[in-house]
């Protein structure tokens, strides 16, 4: 995950694009509802689950703070994050901690497929590997994949 603490830049000579601009407010704006999710995720997932939790909350956390890096970058003021956030579902449990695991890398990889599309040159080239860390985490957590990672909502 190195790369994903260093700043991300644009590749354009002309200055912030606008689309990659509210794209990585967007993706920032998911990472900081991840980093809160896997605070969920560590507390009730099983001891052997566990170190797969702490890592992904270090990705997540890495790769907010690269964006808020990126987001000044392209001339923006980065979101904050909110003080909690809803969970899409009850989770009380162990089985449930992994389903929100595997619905937040979902969501993150949904973001950054929209900054794929969003932008050009390194950034274009970080925010595919971003979807791509997000989409083999959901797998794991799930255990399946589906056929295009960070479209599967949109089909």
């Amino acid at each position: 995950m190195s790369t994903a603490r260093t700043a991300w830049t644009t590749g354009t000579a002309t200055g912030a694009n606008d689309g990659a601009l509210d794209a990585a407010q967007a993706a920032l704006a998911a990472e900081h509802a991840a980093v809160y999710g896997y605070g969920v995720v560590g507390g009730r997932v099983g001891d052997a689950r566990r170190s797969e939790a702490t890592s992904a909350h270090a990705a997540h956390r890495a790769r907010r703070d690269a964006l808020a890096r990126t987001v000044r970058d392209l001339g923006g003021t980065p979101a904050a994050a909110a003080p909690a956030y809803a969970l899409p579902f009850p989770v009380p449990d162990a089985a449930a901690a992994v389903r929100l695991a595997a619905h937040v890398e979902d969501r993150v990889a949904g973001v950054y497929s929209d900054l794929v599309r969003a932008s050009e040159g390194p950034l274009r080239r970080e925010a595919a590997g971003a979807l791509r860390e997000a989409a083999v985490r959901a797998v794991r957590w799930r255990g399946t994949g589906v056929a295009f990672p960070g479209l599967a909502e949109r089909a």
